[in-house]
C-alpha cells in the first residue's frame, strides 16, 4: 500500500485545483468563487501540488514493487 495514500490525495488534489481554477475563471458558476481572481490564482496551484504528489506517490510505489 505503499504510496497509495500520496497517489488518492494527488488525485484529489488536481480535480479540486481543477475545479478551483475554472470557478475562478467564471466557467462554472453557482458558487461564491464563480468569477474571483484569487481562485485563477490558487487552483492552479493546488494542480501542480497534486501532481508533485502523484509524482511522489508513484515513484514510492515502484520502489516497493522492485523490492524482494
Amino acid at each position: 500500500m505503499t504510496g497509495w495514500f500520496r497517489l488518492t490525495l494527488g488525485l484529489l488534489a488536481v480535480v479540486v485545483g481543477l475545479v478551483w481554477t475554472l470557478q475562478g475563471l467564471g466557467y462554472l458558476r453557482g458558487s461564491l468563487m464563480s468569477g474571483d481572481d484569487v481562485w485563477t490564482i490558487v487552483g492552479p496551484i493546488v494542480v501542480v501540488l497534486g501532481l508533485v504528489l502523484l509524482v511522489v506517490g508513484l515513484r514510492a510505489r515502484n520502489r516497493a514493487k522492485r523490492q524482494p
